[in-house]
């Protein structure tokens, strides 16, 4: 229950809540933080935020305050590589990486919280690489004194699959290339697929095992993986072969080398021709042609998820389709980029 009193008469009380100062291009913050000991020198100050009247708290047995619903509501949307400070100002609470790697929300589980009256749960885009100390997610109460069960709903819907926010630690590969095609083989042109595959790796904090060439030719082609699975590596990348075209034998070589699950299309563009397939646990990516044309492709999208232990099928490649239409800018700019965002 909420008991209103004349600001000039609040001398010797308590704030109830943050009250919140707006400077446009300056500042937005509280001006006054909950518990805040009211004196004559704040009354002035107070009436310029427009406080003409402040408000005494006597929660009942079913409410609660702004402060601790946002505390209640953190805690159950923070996993695994998420932290948060139980410090909530105006209600509010921030969520932010406690370890570089790759933002996951359960989204149907965000929903779910959302469709809740009176809380609300804001994120950045799922799949998104973060830094340690990035902030990933905001959540809070939107009323002052609510009731207590509507936040107790939310903080269990968003418990019930383990969280909603959680930032995956990508593991060090080992990764092996296969550049395909006779005409690199033979030394007709120079390749350029091996250093732009091996950058986009080691960015990630992966390592190159080695790097094999093998003519259009299936057979040389299964060698090659066969001989990088020997090596110890446990992901590799094939260049080329991946069109329609006769010559490219790439795929079927993906298939007899013993890949039990083969995925090729994305809907994403540049990257249609793209491929994912298993060899045991060991994922392969066909990278099409347009991985030297474009700076950025579906590859860049896949390969983090790969190396958060994600396991890329149908349904994943199908979903990328929203927000999967790259708009080939000069430069990418995270963390403004949408490319690959719906997903």
């Amino acid at each position: 229950m909420l008991k209103k009193i004349n600001v000039k008469d609040a001398v010797g009380t308590r704030i109830a809540h943050d009250i919140t100062e707006i400077r446009p291009g300056e500042f937005k913050g509280p001006a006054f933080r909950k518990g805040h000991e009211v004196c004559n020198e704040d009354i002035c100050h107070l009436q310029k935020l427009g406080k003409n009247h402040l408000y005494l708290i006597d929660l009942a047995e079913d409410e609660i305050h702004e402060n601790e619903a946002a505390s209640i509501l953190a805690r159950a949307l923070a996993g695994e590589g998420v932290t948060w400070e139980d410090d909530p100002r105006e209600g509010k609470i921030s969520l932010h990486a406690s370890r570089d790697g790759l933002l996951s929300i359960n989204t149907p589980a965000l929903a779910a919280v959302n469709m809740i009256e009176e809380v609300m749960c804001a994120t950045r885009h799922s799949h998104t690489l973060v830094k340690k100390g990035e902030q990933v997610a905001a959540t809070r109460a939107i009323p002052l004194v609510m009731k207590r069960a509507p936040v107790e709903r939310a903080a269990a819907i968003a418990a019930q699959d383990g969280c909603v926010v959680s930032v995956k630690a990508l593991r060090k590969a080992r990764a092996g290339l296969v550049v395909t095609g006779s005409e690199v083989y033979h030394g007709l042109i120079e390749d350029k697929f091996a250093p732009t595959l091996s950058a986009k790796i080691t960015d990630l904090d992966s390592e190159v095992g080695g790097i094999a060439f093998a003519p259009d030719d299936e057979d040389r082609i299964v060698a090659a993986i066969r001989g990088h699975l020997d090596s110890g590596c446990d992901l590799l990348l094939l260049s080329g072969g991946m069109s329609v075209d006769p010559d490219d034998v790439t795929r079927s070589a993906i298939r007899q080398a013993g890949a039990d699950e083969v995925h090729y299309g994305a809907a994403v563009l540049p990257g249609a021709m793209f491929l994912v397939a298993y060899i045991g646990d060991v994922p392969l990516l066909g990278v099409p042609a347009c991985g030297l044309h474009h700076r950025i492709t579906v590859l860049d999208l896949v390969l983090p998820r790969i190396l958060a232990g994600e396991r890329i099928g149908r349904k994943e490649l199908a979903f990328m389709g929203h927000g999967g239409l790259c708009q080939d800018c000069p430069e990418r700019t995270d963390p403004k980029c949408a490319f690959g965002r719906g997903c």
